[in-house]
This record gives structure tokens, sequence and C-alpha cells, in this order.
């Protein structure tokens, strides 16, 4: 997929950014997406904002907001945490506040004075979140002005979530349930009660032995071959012709506005002339993940997450790398292919044994090493910030070491990532 000497420029080290963001999907009962949590990270040394953890400030906000908080969430609601000086500052005018959740952050006190602004907001459309553990006594006086509880899994006891959800459920709050980490947890907090779910569960591999493929992950996987052996074109278009409804997603697919063709592409074969082999393959990768979906949602969280991951990646390649486009196909596959083991619920090495991939993807995706192996552990550091500072590390920041870019230019890339997929996704499903 590319030269030897292209991979040996690659495999130089990254450097350190200070601003940067994430966003992790609020789920409904469904498993379709109701919201983003947005989290913002200030200061790369840890110094401004560090005692307040991701709480973001009215600063840190304000330039959030510069960046384009609507293309960050899509049609999507976000989640915000906010701290005192957030919530008395004059930040909220750049903010979508049909579309906005405030959530209080443990060091917000509900004096009089903090109580009276919520109301002001909450006037204006606003609407607020807290965590249930986190304010502990404080929360009935919080009930009255907010619309979310939050409940994290990893701070109450099970006995306490099972007796506390149901007494909350009787104010009429929406229950959000946080760091859901495995489908045991969902379960449990579907049946207890709960509206919204936040956490990478369904993110998680849950390897079955001897499963296969689904006829129609396999035509992909088959079409995938093809393009990549350089078979002729009337070969893609006979495979393809032998399964309609793959035919048709798939021009569905390539006629989105994120493939940017400025025609209509009416055919596989018109795909392969007008996009090219390299673009097409990586059609097909996020076709795999489309057709796989049978709940029939409009947004797949797993697509999602995927198409996310793999666009920052290839983002991240072209700025660091801007002459060799190869390297920006390999770091877009390497995402891709990453949470293929939680698609097919099967190991990755069985993955990469059944898919032909080159010794650089295979080491990223099974060991994360190399240049893309480094790509994709910042990409997943980035998806879960919060847990590394919970844990009073920083996979971020461990991870930038030398990256030759600003932290303005690479908030942008996530922000730009972030709407390439959202675009995808609606098209997709």
């Amino acid at each position: 997929m590319t030269d030897n000497a292209s991979l040996d420029e690659a495999s130089q080290p990254l450097r350190m950014r200070n601003f940067y963001l994430a966003r992790q999907p609020v789920l409904d009962r469904n498993q379709a997406l109701f919201g983003y949590e947005l989290l913002f990270r200030g200061s790369a040394q840890g110094g401004a904002h560090a005692d307040s953890g991701l709480a973001a400030s009215a600063g840190v906000l304000h330039h959030a907001a510069q960046l384009g908080l609507p293309r960050a969430i899509g049609d999507a609601t976000a989640f915000l945490n906010i701290d005192r000086d957030g919530l008395m500052s004059d930040i909220f005018a750049f903010l979508p506040r049909e579309r906005t959740v405030l959530e209080l952050v443990r060091s917000v006190e509900p004096d009089d004075a903090v109580i009276e602004r919520m109301r002001v907001l909450a006037g204006h459309g606003f609407r607020f979140a807290a965590e249930a553990s986190s304010h502990g006594q404080a929360l009935p006086r919080l009930l009255p002005v907010i619309d979310f509880v939050k409940m994290d899994l990893r701070a109450l006891a099970p006995v306490t979530l099972l007796s506390l959800a149901p007494r909350l459920r009787t104010t009429g709050k929406r229950l959000v349930a946080e760091k859901v980490e495995n489908h045991t947890e969902y379960r449990t907090c579907l049946d207890v009660g709960f509206d919204y779910f936040q956490g990478y569960y369904f993110a998680r591999p849950t390897v079955i032995s001897g499963r296969k493929l689904s006829p129609s992950q396999t035509t992909v996987l088959a079409l995938m071959d093809l393009v990549a052996s350089d078979a002729d074109n009337g070969a893609i278009e006979a495979l393809v012709k032998r399964e309609v409804t793959l035919g048709m997603n798939l021009l569905r697919l390539v006629n989105t506005p994120a493939v940017g063709a400025g025609r209509r592409i009416e055919s596989v074969s018109q795909a392969v002339t007008l996009l090219g082999r390299r673009q097409l393959q990586r059609w097909l990768q996020i076709l795999l993940f489309a057709e796989a979906d049978v709940r029939g949602h409009s947004q797949s969280p797993l697509l999602m997450l995927a198409t996310t991951r793999a666009r920052l990646m290839e983002l991240l390649a072209q700025r660091l790398r801007p002459a060799q486009k190869n390297v920006a196909d390999i770091a877009f596959t390497v995402g891709m292919m990453s949470l293929m083991d939680t698609l097919f619920c099967m190991p990755m090495r069985d993955i990469v044994e059944q898919i032909p991939v080159i010794d650089e993807v295979r080491a990223a995706l099974l060991g994360r090493g190399g240049f893309f192996g480094e790509l994709l552990r910042l990409a997943e550091s980035l998806e879960r910030m919060d847990e590394a500072q919970a844990d009073g590390q920083d996979g971020v920041l461990s991870t930038l070491q030398a990256l030759a870019i600003d932290g303005d230019d690479l908030a942008e890339l996530e922000v730009s990532a972030f709407e390439w997929s959202d675009k995808v996704v609606r098209y997709a499903m």
C-alpha cells in the first residue's frame, strides 16, 4: 500500500499539543444516538484548568465555540461540563441553547446565586444536568432546576444504584448511566429504568468462538479483495450485481456529500472511474459497518466511532506527512479496522489473517506499534480522555511527545473528523 521510504519517514515520533477535546456518545434505550458529552482540555502541561479536571471554564468554552460546536455535535444534543465561573459568564451567546445541556461539575455549590443563574438560563432554553454522587446531599436542592440526573457506575455501589435510580425516576428527571463499560451493565441499567447510557460498552469486543461472517459481510470483503488486487471493473460489477441491496447501499454511500465527487454516481463502474480504487476501498470498509447494523437505527454508534477515528487518523497523517498520500490512506484503514474485532465478534488476530494487510497495519492493530499504532493510541486516548483523568494519568499527553502541530490546528482536525463522520453516517444508514 505504500513504499518503504514513506514508512521509514512516517515512523518519526509525535510532538505534544495543548488544546484538544473528546466527544463521547450518549445513547437512548434503543442504542440510538441522543447526544454527546464534549470534554475539553486547555493545557497540555496540566496548568490552566487542571484543578477542575475536565470542567470547561468560560475561556475554554469560548475557544471551543469559535471552533464551531454545531459542527462537533451535528444534530445531537451537547452535554458540556461547566464550573461556577463558566456558569456566571457571558459565554452562552455562543452556544446552541436548544441543543445544549450544561452539566454542573462537583465543585459547583448550589447556593442562591447559582440557583438563580440556572433559572435565568433555563428561561432562555438551556437545560441542566448534575451527577448524583458528585453532589450528594446538595442534589435535592438542584432537582427543581435540572433536567437530567447522571449516575456514575464506577462511583456508586450496585445496591445504591438499584435503590436510588427508582426513587429519582419518581421526580420526573431523565436518568443517564455514566461509564457503562459492558453489555451486562447496559442491560442492568436498562431494566432499572435509565433513559440514556454513556460509555463505550458498544465498542467492547465480545468474542464468540466459531462465529461466521454474514453473507453480506463476506461479499463486501470479497469486493475489497478484488479492488485491492486490481481486478478489472467487470469482475467488480459482476459481484455487486449478485447482491442488489449491497449495490444500492454502496451507491447511496458514495453519493454522500462527504465524498465530494461533484456529480451523482449512478453505477459501480462510475464509482471506480470517478473515485479511484483507494476511495472505493474506504467506502467498502465503511459499508462493512453499515451492513452489519441490523437494529435499523438512523445512526449506528459503532459506525460513528469507526468513521470518526479513521478520519481523524487520516487528517493527522495528512498534516504530519503532506507529501505521502499513501500514508494517510493507511491511517484511515487502520482506524476502520481497529474496531472490526467488535464488529465481527472475533479476535483481531483472526481478522488480520482473513483480511490481508501489510506488516505496518498488522503491527498497529495487534500491538499499537509503529507510526500508525501511535496515531491509533492517540485517537483511542482522546475518546477515553475522562477515564485517563480519573486514573491520574493522561493518555493523550503520553502519546503526544513530539507532534509537530499546534493545539488549535489539532482541535480543528478533531471537529472536521466529527463533521465528516456525521455526514457519512447520515447517508450510510
